[in-house]
């Protein structure tokens, strides 16, 4: 065989195959490398995206604590207002009720000293009516009578 026409036999093969790669293999493989070069390109877009939605995120989420940590803070004000307000109606409400208590004992206490009275003067009568019982069975003198009479009024 001669060296030239095997060379140029494969030459011509070489070329056929070159010719049928890029005809049927090359243009499926381009648009693979192209497919992928492309979900790459959009996957680091995504993730670029991602870490600025991320950065984003974090600060809402901070300005969110703030606001929450200020509402709170203004909650806790209220509720410690409000809680000095309740004491301060309590005292009062308890200062009226012992007012009340303390005028319905003075007028019990008025009531028993009334009565108390009335039973002293029920027992001086008894006294005067004994008293006098006593000085007419003994004796009828308008002088001892008139002293007596007068150191009872001197007592009541």
């Amino acid at each position: 065989m001669n060296i030239n026409a095997t060379l140029f036999g494969e030459a011509i093969w070489f070329g056929v195959f070159i010719w049928i790669t890029m005809k049927y293999v090359w243009p499926p493989l381009q648009k693979a490398m192209a497919d992928r070069q492309k979900m790459i390109a959009d996957g680091l877009a995504a993730g670029e995206r991602a870490k600025h939605e991320l950065e984003l995120a974090g600060k809402r989420s901070a300005d969110a604590l703030r606001d929450a940590k200020a509402k709170s803070a203004e909650i806790v004000t209220a509720a410690e207002k409000r809680a000095a307000q309740m004491v301060e109606e309590a005292k009062q409400t308890a200062k009226v009720e012992a007012d009340k208590v303390v005028a319905a004992a003075k007028a019990e206490i008025a009531q028993q000293v009334e009565h108390a009275r009335a039973e002293l003067r029920g027992r001086l009568a008894d006294l005067a009516v004994a008293g006098a019982e006593r000085i007419l069975k003994r004796e009828v003198d308008a002088r001892a009578h008139a002293e007596m009479l007068a150191a009872l009024k001197q007592e009541l």
